[in-house]
């Protein structure tokens, strides 16, 4: 029970306007908001992983280029002085020492001139294969040869080719300005003879990492990245003091001059992008924090998170707002409605919107006003149609006492023998006897049509050839029922307003005729008719029966009726009493129509509607009805 209870709960068509309102602009303005944040944050990550990266690499490219410069000019020095011819033939003489204290003055000045000229230089020395050597800083700290050193060896073994060393260790040289060993880079160069390519000598530079320093330093990787220089065996070549890192495991590198990789030490992790250069082999490597670049990208989603829940709030906002104006009037509605369910007809909704929602109000207010002016219609319809029926009962009282009367005379008159009188008054006492009809409203076509034979037989009794009549109603069916005393009226109307008014002899024809759902009782003369005024006044006055709010309608039509007519000349009560009767019965559908032509003569018709005998029919409740009241 509880199970069904909640998902009767959670389906959307059992929610309220208001809260389905509510998630759809949540849906529309939210979910596209939180959809648009989250691609943004991945797409902005993605570009600035992509930028920092391709900063940091044109970092280190810039970097390379410049120790490639600075390596570049220390090989030209190496080169020009290999070349230079003093210096050649100093080698090539095969002199066991300089003895000549102006020649050693004069190649010491031409090394000392690169020195001054590249200040990159920390030193420069040119070895002979005996060991002797010149420089203008650089001397040997013993007396040991310097051809036993490595330097002089990898230089020999390259064969003229420049080489760079790296940092210089327990080597048998030093400076005047004693540089440290982690404070210069050495790089050598073999001088060959061109022609037996014998080495002559081997020529050792140098360089100052103070240049590499000042070409790093500047350089920041976020907020404690740096960047460092290592050899192709992995040893560093340049690292800030605050390095975390000696050497570097080259396999981590790879094949491949340049990419990147994330390595572990110690409790930091960190992000290593490098290059390496060509020509010195050296790796320039860019060491930074992966919390660095994280930092940044979670500033970034900081930021599209705070503009996200900005437009939550505000789409939530709007969404409430909007909600609560739509889902209210339409509330305000509702409760209207259920007022008038209790059955308060007289609350309106205020007319103050212009949108839908007061149109709707406007039209309910109609409705509702309409509905009153129908429920008093009908109220004023059952009052007219209970006078009637007290009105029938009253007539109906003195009818009896007659009829009761006129059989004693029929039976005196007929004893006497006055045949004439006999027949006068068996025709009267056939119209109160089927005037009476037992109280019953309808009564069979038949006897409505002997009812209306033997007024005509009395009429023709007293105006003797003045009055001729025929009445065809062969075929018309015994189980057919119409509403009494419908006849009598018009014939009456067509006697004293058609015939009598003509000169000569005049014809009354009596017709019924049956359609497929309808009865036509058609009452045609050829008396004086109307003229045309006078006949739309007597169509409008029966046009306007029984509508209660039109009755000052039917007056006026009655009185310009009246005005047309006749000095004396009664008004049309008769037909607006059978016009009544038919309408307050079977509705607006049914009723008399009037045609007329001045000196020619009047038809008038009555619509009626088809009624069987009971249990035969459709229209039998129509019946049971009329015949109850």
């Amino acid at each position: 029970m509880v199970f069904k209870q909640l998902q009767k709960s959670f389906q959307l068509n059992n929610w309220s306007i208001r809260y389905k309102l509510i998630l759809h602009f949540l849906l529309i303005s939210i979910l596209p908001s939180l959809v648009i944040g989250l691609l943004m944050g991945w797409i902005v990550n993605g570009i600035v992983e992509k930028q920092v990266n391709g900063h940091t690499m044109q970092l280190i490219d810039n970097v390379n280029k410049s120790l490639d410069y600075y390596a570049g000019n220390i090989q030209n020095i190496s080169y020009f002085i290999s070349m230079n011819p003093e210096i050649q033939a100093f080698l090539s003489e095969g002199k066991t020492a300089i003895d000549d204290d102006h020649e050693e003055y004069r190649l010491s000045k031409f090394l000392q001139g690169f020195t001054s000229l590249y200040s990159e230089v920390a030193g420069i020395i040119v070895v002979r294969p005996n060991g002797d050597y010149f420089s203008n800083e650089m001397y040997a700290r013993t007396s040991e040869s310097l051809t036993e050193e490595n330097w002089y060896q990898e230089a020999v073994s390259a064969k003229g080719i420049f080489k760079i060393i790296g940092h210089p260790a327990n080597r048998n040289v030093t400076t005047h300005s004693n540089y440290k060993d982690n404070e210069v880079v050495s790089v050598v160069r073999a001088i060959q003879d061109p022609d037996t390519q014998m080495t002559l000598g081997v020529v050792l530079i140098d360089l100052k990492l103070r240049v590499i320093a000042e070409t790093v330093r500047d350089v920041r990787l976020g907020k404690s990245g740096y960047l460092m220089v290592i050899n192709d065996q992995g040893e560093s070549i340049y690292a800030p003091r605050n390095s975390k890192i000696g050497s570097l495991d080259m396999s981590l590198l790879g094949q491949q001059p340049s990419g990147m990789f994330a390595q572990t030490v110690g409790s930091q992790k960190l992000q290593f992008i490098y290059q390496k250069s060509s020509f010195t082999n050296w790796t320039t490597v860019g060491v930074f924090a992966v919390q660095d670049s994280v930092q940044e990208i979670k500033d970034i989603n900081l930021y599209l998170v705070t503009f996200v829940f900005i437009v939550c709030m505000l789409g939530i906002a709007a969404s409430y707002y909007l909600s609560h104006s739509i889902s209210r009037p339409i509330s305000q509605l509702a409760s209207f409605m259920r007022k008038v369910e209790e059955g308060n007809m007289s609350i309106r909704i205020p007319e103050e919107r212009e949108d839908e929602i007061g149109l709707l109000g406007r039209s309910f207010n109609k409705m509702l006003s309409q509905m009153t002016r129908l429920i008093s219609q009908v109220l004023a319809e059952q009052r007219l149609k209970r006078e009637a029926e007290l009105r029938s009962l009253q007539a109906h009282i003195q009818p009896h006492f007659l009829y009761n009367t006129l059989d004693t005379i029929q039976w005196l008159a007929r004893k006497d023998g006055a045949k004439e009188a006999t027949e006068m008054v068996e025709a009267l006492s056939k119209l109160f006897r089927i005037g009476l009809s037992k109280g019953q409203e309808m009564i069979p076509l038949t006897d409505e049509i002997e009812h209306i034979r033997s007024y005509l037989k009395i009429q023709q009794t007293r105006y003797k050839d003045k009055l001729n009549y025929t009445i065809d109603a062969a075929g018309s069916g015994d189980d057919l029922y119409v509403l009494k005393l419908i006849l009598q009226p018009l014939v009456e109307n067509a006697i004293y307003h058609g015939i009598k008014e003509r000169r000569g002899p005049g014809m009354i024809t009596i017709r019924a005729m049956i359609s497929e759902d309808l009865l036509e009782l058609v009452i045609e003369d050829d008396g004086a008719g109307m003229t045309e005024a006078r006949l739309e006044a007597l169509r409008a006055v029966l046009q306007a029966v029984p509508s209660v709010s039109d009755a000052g309608a039917a007056q006026r039509a009655e009185a310009a009726a009246a005005a047309d007519r006749p000095q004396g000349q009664t008004a049309s009560y008769g037909l607006r009493n059978v016009q009544e009767r038919i309408r307050l019965s079977f509705g607006e559908a049914y009723g008399i129509t009037i045609a007329s032509k001045e000196k020619t003569g009047t038809t008038v018709i009555i619509k009626h509607p088809i009624i069987h005998r009971k249990g035969q029919s459709t229209h039998d409740t129509q019946m049971e009805g009329v015949n109850r009241g």
